[in-house]
């Protein structure tokens, strides 16, 4: 079968005898491949003629099908310029016809601060990695060019902690953040916390210099099981204390651009007077260097994100409320006066809410996406509420995968 294009998850989608998709393939190779029982996703055999933008991945879990990233595979010009023009095509289908789309602003490999992993106990021992994808195998990471050393270093270690729990059982999951302080961990376990569980988790945070372990039980809310210093992220200078196993931005140069490409969007005219409502605030990554230029009404529906906010927010124009934008978005009524709109939804969007901003007196809004598909969606919302494109910041934030972000910026008269 030949391979057409690359698919929004990075795959390869041949058309041909009927449309399959083909990870690990490129746009032009003639292939052969095993279709799966959906009939939807076909495993590879053998490249029968390699596409000349083929090149050797740099990492050999790769070859596996390690679920971290996708296109190694791809010489990286057109890799980066694959990832730029999903943005582009996104804004077209939108409504926006010339989209004036910025060059790709790239992060550099080894730089990612955040991972999910999975834990499974094996009779020989505990495997610790990524699933591969489209699957629930676990790829042991002996290897990682994604991932930040000084977390890196941590998954031996780890490995060797895990499989001493009694408190693992069968299958678990790390989830690992790189704060000011050192790395931040927290795992779920299938089985109970026992003394003897939180003797070792502490050993472990003093050896490592670890400044907490959170535990959980399976989804249950986590706890501290050992902490020697509150880990802190600074945000323009400000310190903040995050929860166990918040969500951050993947990389310090990630959110670096995506900072920057918010600030950029405020406009000249306003003041330290003027109000933005920032949407979907998580713990101020945004709202903090906001309230440099701005005051900061800021929401957020996750209770200790919103609350770790609230406690850094003194002496700052940011004021943090806890708000569900789910289940209670923000009326047009509560946007009046707004200068401007900033919101960094989840990855599905934010419709309901991005609706009502449409239908609001807002003349500025700034939309932050982690994905082209949801991005595409929203902003026709925004052109058919007479907004216009005023620029796009693509961010190469999630290296070799077939996410990007971006940075939108809309404006109506």
């Amino acid at each position: 079968m030949s391979i057409d294009r690359i698919g929004t998850a990075g795959d390869g989608v041949a058309r041909e005898p009927h449309r399959l998709h083909v990870a690990r393939t490129l746009p032009g190779e003639l292939v052969r491949a095993q279709p799966d029982a959906s009939g939807k996703r076909a495993r590879l055999l053998e490249v029968l003629a390699p596409s000349p933008d083929r090149v050797i991945p740099a990492c050999p879990h790769f070859h596996e099908g390690c679920g971290g990233c996708a296109l190694q595979h791809w010489q990286d010009v057109r890799y980066a310029a694959w990832k730029r023009q999903s943005v582009v095509t996104a804004l077209r289908h939108a409504g926006f016809t010339d989209p004036d789309v910025a060059p790709l602003v790239r992060t550099p490999p080894r730089a990612r601060r955040r991972m999910d992993l999975a834990v499974e106990r094996r009779p020989g021992g505990v495997l610790l990695g990524l699933h591969r994808a489209h699957t629930a195998d676990i790829v042991d990471l002996g290897t990682c060019h994604v991932l930040h050393p000084a977390l890196f270093g941590l998954l031996a270690p780890l490995r060797k902690l895990l499989s001493s729990l009694a408190a693992l059982r069968r299958s678990t999951s790390v989830v690992a953040n790189m704060m000011a302080d050192g790395a931040d961990l927290l795992i779920r376990t299938d089985g109970p916390l026992e003394a003897t569980d939180r003797a070792k988790l502490a050993a472990f945070a003093a050896a490592h210099a670890v400044p907490r372990i959170a535990w959980a039980l399976g989804e249950s809310a986590p706890e501290v099981a050992a902490m020697t210093a509150p880990p802190s992220v600074r945000f323009a200078g400000q310190r903040v204390e995050p929860p166990p196993g918040v969500f951050l931005q993947a990389s310090a140069e990630g959110e670096a651009a995506i900072v920057a490409a918010v600030l950029d969007a405020v406009p000249d005219k306003l003041t330290g007077r003027s109000r933005a409502v920032e949407l979907y605030a998580g713990c101020g990554t945004i709202s903090f260097p906001l309230a440099g230029r701005l005051r900061v009404q800021a929401y957020e529906g996750q209770a200790q994100a919103a609350a770790c906010v609230r406690r850094a927010q003194a002496g700052t124009r940011v004021e943090m409320t806890q708000r569900d934008l789910a289940r209670q978005p923000l009326q047009p009524k509560e946007l009046a006066g707004a200068a401007m709109v900033v919101l960094d939804p989840p990855y599905a969007g934010s419709a309901a809410q991005l609706q009502l901003v449409a239908a609001s007196a807002v003349k500025r809004v700034v939309y932050v996406s982690c994905n082209p598909q949801a991005l595409g969606r929203e902003a026709a919302l925004l052109a058919q509420a007479g907004y216009r494109l005023v620029r796009a910041t693509p961010i190469d934030q999630f290296l070799w995968s077939a996410q990007v972000e971006c940075v939108a910026v809309f404006d109506r008269a």
